[in-house]
Parts: structure tokens; C-alpha cells; sequence
């Protein structure tokens, strides 16, 4: 028996000013042509910035193709089954409003007569700017690829042409004629364009979006060459830059808080190496003193680069230690000129967990499936603050990050080929580098010759710089790479190098650090590990406490193991306390700081007399770069003692071997200082060993290795979720939540009023493989592990029935 006719529900928007593209704001939400025109507008933007910066300048049809897609990226947010959907209250559409655009894509490249080419690439942006086009070949990912929800089985009329209801009456056509046409008239008038005529016959926007994605899931199938599959990443990652722009409703900063004349506008007469960095072109490797305007030096190199580089550049600025980058931020933020009508320069910040949420839970987008809800849900006011705050990490010229950040841009993909794109056009300012382990430092290394494909430059600052480390370094590119360093005797001799054979916790170097600080020193105190500074600040602090007359901060501890709020409050108070010495002040300062690596880069601390454990060469040199920091102590040079150690972690056992035997051939020639001319001695005699030679071949390995696995971007437009996985256990890091802090958390992370940024507070930092000393469980819905423990905001956290554990 012949069907009867299929009789419809009656539509339910009448023009095209009904049609939204979000479910917020609630009163007003925003129309699909609003945001098509507001992302469209958001690629200029990002095109000024970037210009035609390196390989981007190898294709004369990127920028466009990227508006083109920004244009056409929602299209398919037309359909009645998604207008439901965002309705308060509506039901989950099920269905990928993307796949429904390309069928827009096919109409329009046919009226506008895009060459092959251009359809082929604007149909891929356009796809892919929420998810993959095909899964992993591990299987390992995300949210499930396109060609995993449309498929053989697909009904690709039910799905985008009438959609069957619960009765005849009820079917749903999802893109009504009349709104087709409207829509399609608008986007042609913006192209300016006459709209494609209707032809008898012609084929219907599901059989049109069918067709087109089995073309993309055929090409991308097979890998591309690595030129076109970077092309085709920075593409992806320049439309969803601007779809993140668009949503946020936030625009790129023009304003780069680094003037061009910035080493005239120091206050002092600069350094010879700080003139010769701003007189270089192209990429820098300086080596100074810590103390002698490092940091200075790496800005006027900085701001010198800008003048010839097209677009709107940005810095970055990268650093190993969390203490560090929130010091570098502040003092970027002080020093450097605002904006017009801003107090404080806005100095980006770029770390951890946070930016790995906001830009995962940014790319969520309102097809997902839900529960219907009559207010907004948590996850629609989350997805509005992660998309803010996903623009937060990309809108300031200007910013401060870990490399783990920069190279998570290797992942590509929806999530992270924005972050690629921003590393094309850009300066980079690698700050003390010496302080990564090899693989790090590898990793870096591929990732330098990747930015100069981008069109950006680099730059390499520290006062411990190895030549194995400059040659790895200038092998790693194809472009020259100058390197300064600061003339001798540009830092004058601040230490009396004392090596002591017994460790730093036995009862007599305990006994001394209590003699120093009743004399009324400062005293640092570094150990490598947590739990030995935990062990050692128990025993002493009380001493300093006694000897500060009643001072909240005469005795203070930082190490890794901190909830973020409690160590950024430990940082202020540590650099309010124990600042550089100015030229006159002549008195003792007194008080006490026990601390592990994270005191070692980029924070401007001073102290009487330092007391160490054994560590690789760089890490002593830095240590001792915080006594007597700038040479301004009455005394003249003050003592300055590093102990032998009994274990070796966590660093590398042949490192502190070779640290050790180099300290005792300096202290063998009768030298008892430690000036510049001895550490690069002792740089010297570290690397000429066994060791120093395996450790350039891991480099080298490390960077031939990420680049390989990493850096080749032949399947674009596969899932690389395990890619994600596999970088941060490469990096062994990953932030947790305590249990007793989850109730605050989810309260900051999950509710309408909370704030993700503020939620980070709780979190700690700890390496993978400890997660199981501290009976770590993975929380999905939170997405992050709890731990178990003992804390508090003095000592930090401890693991249960004190396990031992490293930094």
C-alpha cells in the first residue's frame, strides 16, 4: 500500500531574525547572523596580528579561506531540530549542526566558482571546528570523531531533511524553504553574490552534506604532506581563535605593552650586553650573570625585533617554576606601560590545568546531549566562562607561560591548534633554560625550528648556559643564532665557596644555621627535596621566630607542594621580606627561608648566607645567585655552603656526581670564591664527562624524537587525544584537588556564580608518579585527581603516613 502524505508540524520560526546561534543570553540570545558576522569580523583581527608571517606567506588564499569559513562555520545551526534546542528548556538535537553547514559550503562555492581547492579546505574548517574528522588510530580520544557518528548506517534525511515524530503529524522539517532561502540570501549578499537559483532536480541539503563530508573523510583519510598538513592546522586553529573571539565576545589587543624604546627608558646606563642584545637581529643566546639585567637584556632584544617583523608580533615569555612565572608576570605588569586608561600593563598568564579545561570546555558546543533545563544549565555557565576565559589565554600580546603550554600546540586538533597559530608571528624569551632535564630541553630544541617555519624568533637567556647546550641549540635551526656574553667582571665576586661533606641535616649544620640566624643574618636554605625542606624548616624555623622579634615572616617555606592560593601568598610575602639589597643599606636583615628548586630562577630574593644541597651545576650556580644577589653586602663576599648528599633525587645520579667532582676540583686549585669565571669552569669540567656526553645524546634523541612524533602534521584532522595524554606524562606533571577541598571547588568550577580561575586555587602540584603515594582517584566530572594527605598552608602537603617522596 502507497504511504500517505506526510503531514508536518507547523513551523515555528517565521524569519530569519528568529534563528540563534546560542542559548545565552537567556532574554536575548544571540542570532546566527550576528555571530557569523561577528567571527567573520574576529579573522581580521587575527590577520593583523598575524600577517603573512612564514609559511603563511607560502599561500596567498589562507586568510581568506579562513573568512570564508568563519562565515559559514554555524550555518547548519539553522535547522529546527538545534532551534529546539537552545531554546530554555529544550531538548538535546543529537545531531552535528557542521555537518549540516557543509551543505551551505557546496552551495555557495558553486555560485561564487571557488576552485576545488578552496571548497575542498573551507568545507574542512568548517567541519572540523568542534571535532575531528577521524578517530585515532590508537582508538584513544576525545568526544567521538564525525566519522564515527555519520557513517553507512546514517539516515541522512531523517537526520537533516524531515525528521519523523512520534506521530505523522508531528514530523519536523529541519530547514523550512523559506528560512533556506532567507539564509542563503544573506550569506550570498555578504559575499556579494547573487544567490544560487533553485534548480529542478537539484540535490537536497542532506544529500549535499552527505556527499561533501564523504569527500573530506576520503581526502583526509590519507596522510597529507607536511607542508599542506601545518597549513591545514594553523587554518583550524585561525578559525577557531575567532570563533572563540566571536562567542566571548572579546577582541584581541592591539596594544603591546613592550614600546620600542625600552632599553631608553631604563633608569640606569645599560649594560655593554644588554646594548649588544638590542643590537642583534634574529635569534639570541645571552649568557650574564644573575644580577647583571638578564631580564632586561632579553625585553630591549625583544623590542627591538618588533620593529621588523610584520603584523601585530606578541612575546612570550617562557620560565620552568610556577614561583617564577607568577614573579615575572608581576613584574612585567609593573614595569612596562599600560594601556590607555589601564593602571597596570595586562600581562598574560599561561599554566596548567586551567588552560587545558578552559579550552576543552570552550570548544563545547550546544549540540552536545543534555538534560532539558527551564534556566540556563551549569554546563551552558561554564561554557560561557570557559570561552571568556579560553580568550583570556590568547588576547594579551604579552604573556608568561611554561613550555608544557607552548608545545601543547603540537596536539592540534579543535582544542589546540589555536594554540599553535599564536606561537606563528611571535618573539620567544626562554629564561633560563639550563634548568630543564634533557628531554625538556630536546623538546624545546624541535620546538624552535618548528617557530621559525611559523615566521617567529627566539631567544635564550640564562646566567649557566653550557657550550653543549648553545651547540644543540644552534644545530636545531636553520637560521643564525648569536650569542653574547656579558664581558668578565660585569658581576663583582659575592661568595665564599665553602664545600661541606656532611649533609645538610646532621645536628652541626643544623647547629650553624641557627648560629647564622641569631646573629642576625638571612638565611636560605635549599634542600632537593620536599619533604627534607618540610623536615629542616621544623627544626629551624622556630629558631628564626625567636631571633625576629614577634616578625609573622621570619621564617618561611616554598616548595612545590602548596595549594596555588597559599604558595602565591607565600611569594608575595617572600619577596616583600627578602628583596635585593640596595648599594646603602648596610644592616642585617635576619630571617629564615627553606626551599627547594623553586626559589632558583627569576625571583629577585637576597640573603645574608646560603647553605645548599649538592645539585647539578646550573642548579648551584643559581643558588648561590639569591646570597648576596648583586654584590651589595657590607662584607663583601659572604659564605656561601654547599653539602654533600647522600641520595641523588630527583635529580639525575650522574649529574650530581659531576656536580660534585667539578666543586671539589675548583676548591683543589685553591680557588674558595665563586665568580663567573669558576662557574664556567665548573660548567666545563660538569659536561666533559660520561654523563655530560649521554646528556646531549638524550637531547638530541629527545628532539629528533618530538619532532617525529610530534611536530609532523601529516593527519591534520585525526583525533590526537592521546597525543594530549602522552605530552603532560612526558612532562610527568599534573595538578590535584585534596578531598577535603572538592565541595569549595565544585563550587567555584561548576556553578553559574563560580570562576574556574579562582577554583585553580586549590589545586597542587604533583608528578605522576606519585599519584599512588597519595591514593589518587581520577574525578570525571570535576576532571582532575583527588588525593589523600596531610595539609596545611605552613608546611604544605605531606603524603599519608609520611611516605617519602620527592620534588
Amino acid at each position: 500500500m502507497a504511504a500517505g502524505p506526510v503531514t508536518t508540524a507547523a513551523p515555528r520560526r517565521t524569519s530569519l531574525d528568529d534563528i540563534r546561534a546560542k542559548s545565552r543570553p537567556v532574554d536575548d540570545r544571540e542570532r546566527l547572523t550576528t555571530h557569523s558576522r561577528t567571527v567573520h569580523h574576529a579573522v581580521t583581527q587575527i590577520e593583523e596580528r598575524l600577517a603573512h608571517a612564514g609559511i603563511l606567506a607560502t599561500e596567498p588564499a589562507f586568510w581568506p579561506r579562513v573568512r570564508r569559513a568563519a562565515l559559514l562555520h554555524d550555518a547548519g545551526k539553522i535547522a529546527e531540530g538545534f532551534q529546539r534546542q537552545v531554546e530554555p528548556g529544550g531538548t538535546p538535537w543529537g545531531e552535528r549542526h557542521e555537518v549540516l553547514s557543509l551543505a551551505y559550503v557546496d552551495l555557495l562555492a558553486g555560485a561564487a566558482g571557488w576552485t576545488a581547492e578552496d571548497r575542498l579546505m573551507v568545507a574542512t574548517l568548517v567541519a572540523t571546528h568542534h571535532r575531528a574528522l577521524h578517530a585515532s588510530s590508537s582508538g584513544y580520544g576525545g568526544k567521538p570523531a564525525l566519522s564515527q557518528q555519520y557513517n553507512e548506517k546514517t539516515k541522512w534525511e531523517e537526520a537533516f531533511g524531515t525528521t519523523p515524530g512520534a506521530a505523522p503529524d508531528e514530523a519536523v522539517v529541519q530547514v523550512p524553504r523559506l528560512l533556506h532561502r532567507e539564509l542563503l540570501a544573506w550569506f550570498s549578499g555578504f559575499l556579494g553574490l547573487d544567490p544560487p537559483s533553485t534548480v529542478p532536480g537539484a540535490p537536497p541539503l542532506a544529500q549535499r552534506s552527505h556527499d561533501l563530508l564523504d569527500l573530506l573523510l576520503d581526502t583526509w583519510r590519507h596522510p597529507a604532506k607536511p607542508h599542506q598538513g601545518l597549513l591545514a592546522v594553523l587554518a583550524q586553529g585561525a578559525l577557531t581563535l575567532a570563533d572563540h573571539s566571536g562567542s566571548a565576545h572579546e577582541s584581541l589587543q592591539t596594544h603591546m605593552p613592550l614600546l620600542p624604546d625600552y632599553l631608553e627608558r631604563l633608569p640606569y646606563e645599560p649594560y655593554p650586553h644588554q646594548r649588544r642584545s638590542a643590537a642583534t637581529g634574529g635569534h639570541l643566546v645571552l649568557v650574564a650573570p644573575t644580577g647583571s639585567g638578564k631580564t632586561e637584556a632579553g625585553l630591549a632584544w625583544a623590542a627591538a625585533q618588533l620593529r621588523t617583523m610584520p603584523g601585530r608580533p606578541r612575546v612570550v615569555w617562557t620560565l620552568p617554576y610556577r614561583a617564577s612565572l607568577n614573579a615575572t608576570r608581576r613584574r612585567l605588569a609593573d614595569d612596562l606601560v599600560p594601556a590607555p586608561g589601564d593602571r597596570r600593563a595586562d600581562i598574560g598568564l599561561l599554566h596548567g590545568t586551567v588552560a587545558q579545561t578552559l579550552l576543552t570546555e570552550a570548544l563545547a558546543d550546544d549540540c552536545a546531549a543534555g538534560t532539558p533545563h527551564s534556566e540556563p544549565t551549569a554546563a551552558q555557565a561554564r561554557k560561557a566562562r570557559a570561552e571568556a576565559g579560553a580568550m583570556r589565554l590568547f588576547t594579551q600580546r604579552l604573556r608568561v607561560a611554561t613550555p608544557h603550554q607552548l608545545l601543547s600546540g603540537a596536539i592540534a586538533g579543535p582544542a589546540y591548534s589555536s594554540v599553535l597559530l599564536e606561537q606563528a608571528n611571535a618573539l620567544f624569551v626562554l629564561d633560563e633554560l639550563h634548568a630543564y632535564d634533557p628531554d625538556t630541553f630536546g623538546r624545546l630544541c624541535a620546538a624552535m625550528r618548528l617557530w621559525e617555519r611559523l615566521g617567529s624568533r627566539f631567544a635564550v637567556l640564562s646566567a649557566t648556559l653550557s657550550d653543549v647546550m648553545t651547540r644543540i641549540i644552534q644545530e636545531s635551526v636553520e637560521q643564525p643564532v648569536t650569542l653574547h656574553q656579558a664581558p668578565q667582571g660585569t658581576s663583582p665576586v659575592r661568595h665564599r665557596l665553602v664545600l661541606d661533606d656532611e649533609p645538610l641535616d646532621t645536628p652541626a649544620s643544623v647547629d650553624r644555621l641557627r648560629g647564622w640566624l641569631h646573629d642576625g643574618h638571612s638565611v636560605l636554605a635549599i634542600t632537593n627535596r620536599v619533604t627534607a625542606a618540610q623536615e629542616l624548616f621544623q627544626q629551624v624555623a622556630g629558631d628564626a621566630h625567636d631571633a625576629g622579634n614577634g616578625d609573622p615572616h621570619a621564617a618561611l617555606l616554598l616548595h612545590s607542594r602548596f595549594k596555588n592560593r597559599d604558595r602565591a601568598a607565600i611569594e608575595r610575602a617572600l619577596l616583600l621580606r627578602h628583596p635585593e639589597r640596595r648599594p646603602d643599606e648596610d644592616g642585617r636583615r635576619g630571617g629564615l627561608v627553606v626551599a627547594t628548586q623553586t626559589v632558583e630562577v627569576s625571583l629577585q630574593l637576597d640573603f645574608d648566607r646560603g647553605a645548599v644541597e649538592n645539585a647539578p651545576i646550573e642548579a648551584i650556580a643559581q643558588r648561590a645567585g639569591r646570597v648576596n644577589r648583586r654584590g651589595h653586602h657590607p662584607e663583601g663576599p659572604v659564605e656561601f655552603r654547599v653539602h654533600r648528599t647522600e641520595g641523588h633525587k630527583p635529580y639525575d645520579e650522574g649529574a650530581v656526581a659531576a656536580s660534585w667532582s667539578a666543586l671539589k676540583a675548583l676548591g683543589a686549585s685553591g680557588t674558595d670564591t665563586l665568580s663567573e669565571q669558576d662557574i664556567n669552569l665548573l660548567l666545563t669540567l660538569a659536561y666533559d664527562t660520561v654523563w655530560g656526553r649521554e646528556w646531549a645524546d638524550r637531547a638530541r634523541e629527545a628532539r629528533d624524537a618530538f619532532t617525529a612524533e610530534f611536530l609532523t602534521f601529516t593527519d591534520p584532522f585525526h583525533d590526537r587525544g592521546e597525543f594530549a595524554k602522552a605530552l603532560s606524562e612526558k612532562f610527568d606533571s599534573v595538578e590535584v584537588l585534596h578531598r577535603d577541598d572538592v565541595d569549595e571547588y565544585r563550587a567555584l568550577a561548576n556553578r553559574r556564580t563560580g570562576d574556574l580561575l579562582l577554583a585553580t586555587g586549590f589545586l597542587i602540584p604533583l608528578r605522576y608518579r606519585q599519584l599512588r603515594s597519595y591514593n589518587a582517584s581520577y574525578d570525571q566530572h570535576l576532571r582532575v585527581h583527588l588525593i589523600d594527605g596531610e595539609y596545611d598552608n605552613v608546611l604544605g602537603l605531606r603524603p599519608p603516613e609520611q611516605q617519602e617522596t620527592i620534588l
